[in-house]
C-alpha cells in the first residue's frame, strides 16, 4: 500500500487547509506511531478512520476551575499545525474560556451534554477543598459540577499540575486538590506539568479516539509513553552531574553549562519527558533556559518543591542525600 493510500480526499483537504502538506502530516504520524507503540501504516490508517468519522466520536467537555487559564493557552498555541487538526477534529461542546457561546447558552450545552452521557471530560483547575463558594461557576461549586459530569463521562482527563494533583492552588488557603481526590474509584488520565503540554494532550485522545482505551498509566495515572523516564535521565547537562560540576554562581561564565542541582533542580525525582519533546515548538524547555526543573509533573507540586531556585527544599535535600550516597549512578558512555 502506498503511503498516501491511507489518506481519503477528504482528509488530506483538511489537511492542506491547515497549509500542511501529506508528507509532513505522514512524518507527524511516525513520530506519534512510535510513542503510542503502533506501526507507522496501522496509526495512520486509525487516525484517518478516527478523523474521518469525528462526528461519531465522544464530545469533550473541557471545564476549567481554580487555574491561570495556563493548559488552555498550551491548548490553543499547539504546534507543530498538525496537532491542531487533531485538537480540532474532537467535538469540543463546551470550553468556558474559547468557546463562542456565554451565559444562560453555555450552561444549555453543558447540561445537555452531561444528561446524554458518553463524553470524554477534561478538567482544567484544581477544586478547593477548605470552602466550595473559592470556586463557584455558573451559579454552581465547581466540586458538583465536576461530580455530575464524571459520573457520566466515558474519559475522564486531567490537565496541567492544578488538575492532577493541586497545583499552586493545594498552597493556598483555598486547600486545592486534584480531581482524583474527589473522584475516589474513578479511572483517570492525569497529563501534568504546569501547564500542560499539548503534545501529551493531543496524543492522548488520539490514543482514545483509535483504541478506545487510556494508554497504560504508572501508579499515579500518568501515561508511561510520556512520564517513563526522569528528567536527569535524558538532560543534556547530566554529564556535568556526573562530572561533579554543578553551579552555585549565576553571574561566573564559566558555570554557565554546569548541573543546576545547588540551585535546586528537581529533574531526579521528576518523571516528564520535557528534555527530549521538549517546548516551544521543541526549541527549549527550562534547564535550556538556565533555569532548574520545578518538577511541575510531579504530585509534590507547588508546595514540596520550594524554595525552587535553591537547593533548600526537602525534595533538594533528598536529592543531594542520595547523590552523596551514590544512589544516583553516573549514566553510561557519559
Amino acid at each position: 500500500m502506498k503511503e498516501y493510500d491511507v489518506l481519503s480526499k477528504k482528509l488530506t483537504k483538511v489537511v492542506e487547509s491547515h497549509g500542511i502538506n501529506r508528507r509532513d502530516f505522514l512524518k507527524y504520524c511516525a513520530a506519534t506511531a512510535a510513542v503510542l507503540g503502533l506501526s507507522e501504516l496501522e496509526f495512520t490508517t486509525r487516525v484517518a478512520q478516527a478523523m474521518g468519522t469525528a462526528s461519531k466520536k465522544p464530545p469533550v467537555l473541557w471545564l476549567e476551575g481554580q487555574s491561570c487559564t495556563g493548559c488552555t493557552i498550551s491548548l490553543t498555541q499547539s504546534y507543530p499545525p498538525v496537532a491542531s487538526i487533531i485538537l480540532d477534529t474532537i467535538s469540543l461542546r463546551h470550553h468556558g474560556t474559547i468557546m463562542a457561546a456565554a451565559g444562560d447558552l453555555a450552561e444549555k450545552v453543558l447540561h445537555d451534554t452531561v444528561k446524554e452521557g458518553g463524553f470524554v471530560l477534561i478538567v482544567e483547575g484544581s477544586i478547593p477543598t477548605a470552602d466550595d463558594r473559592f470556586c463557584v461557576v455558573g451559579g454552581k461549586p465547581f466540586k458538583k459540577t465536576i461530580e455530575e459530569a464524571a459520573a457520566k463521562a466515558a474519559a475522564i482527563i486531567a490537565v496541567g499540575a492544578c488538575a492532577t494533583y493541586g497545583g499552586i492552588p493545594a498552597a493556598t488557603p483555598s486547600k486545592g486538590v486534584g480531581i482524583g481526590k474527589i473522584l475516589p474509584g474513578k479511572t483517570i488520565i492525569n497529563l501534568p506539568t504546569c501547564p500542560v503540554h499539548h503534545d501529551h494532550l493531543s496524543g492522548t485522545i488520539l490514543y482514545f479516539l483509535t483504541t478506545g482505551k487510556a494508554p497504560a498509566l504508572d501508579k499515579i495515572g500518568r501515561p508511561v509513553m510520556y512520564f517513563g523516564e526522569s528528567i536527569h535521565d535524558n538532560c543534556r547537562r547530566r554529564g556535568q552531574f556526573d562530572a561533579g560540576k554543578f553551579l552555585t554562581d549565576w553571574n561566573d561564565p564559566k558555570q554557565k553549562e554546569w548541573c543546576l542541582i545547588q540551585k535546586g533542580c528537581k529533574g531526579p525525582m521528576t518523571y516528564a519527558d520535557c528534555a527530549i519533546r521538549r517546548w516551544n515548538a521543541g526549541i527549549n524547555f527550562c534547564i535550556d533556559c538556565g533555569s532548574p526543573c520545578q518538577g511541575c509533573a510531579e504530585p509534590g507540586f507547588y508546595a514540596d518543591m520550594t524554595p525552587l531556585y535553591t537547593a533548600e527544599s526537602e525534595i533538594s535535600k533528598k536529592i543531594l542525600a542520595m547523590r552523596e550516597s551514590g544512589l544516583i549512578p553516573k549514566k553510561e558512555n557519559t
